[in-house]
Formats: structure tokens, sequence, C-alpha cells
């Protein structure tokens, strides 16, 4: 029987996440919409054409960066 529920840390904060969630999934549930975010998986970039496929993992430290364009 696997795990219905796993836990990352999303932004520092422990969370509780359904298993087999994808980056693409955590984006929607969130519901960030900003469409230069950066994200990074266990302190590595992740492309946003790999959201989709990317699922996450027990303890995985994801960071969402929302990069603030300007001058």
């Amino acid at each position: 029987m696997t795990a219905q529920y796993i836990e990352i840390i999303f932004n520092g904060i422990k969370e509780k996440v359904p298993a087999g969630t994808t980056i693409a999934e955590l984006i929607v549930r969130i519901g960030e919409q900003d469409k230069h975010l950066i994200v990074e998986c266990n302190n590595s970039f992740i492309h946003p054409h790999t959201y989709p496929a990317t699922t996450l993992n027990e303890g995985d430290k994801i960071e969402f960066i929302n990069p603030d364009f300007g001058g």
C-alpha cells in the first residue's frame, strides 16, 4: 500500500501533498499565476517544459521564485 500523501518543504514550510503530485499540479494547487515563475527542486532549476513530468518525492525542497523585472 502506498502513502496517500507525501511531505515536502515548500518555500521553507512543511506541506503535505497527494502522492504523485507534479510541479505543474503544485503550481495550480497553490494558485500561482506568475508567467515568469522560476521553480527549484532540491536546489536545482526545473525547466518549465518539464513541470508536467516532474513528480514530487517525499522530502523534496521546492522553491517558487517570482523574479522582479523592472528598472
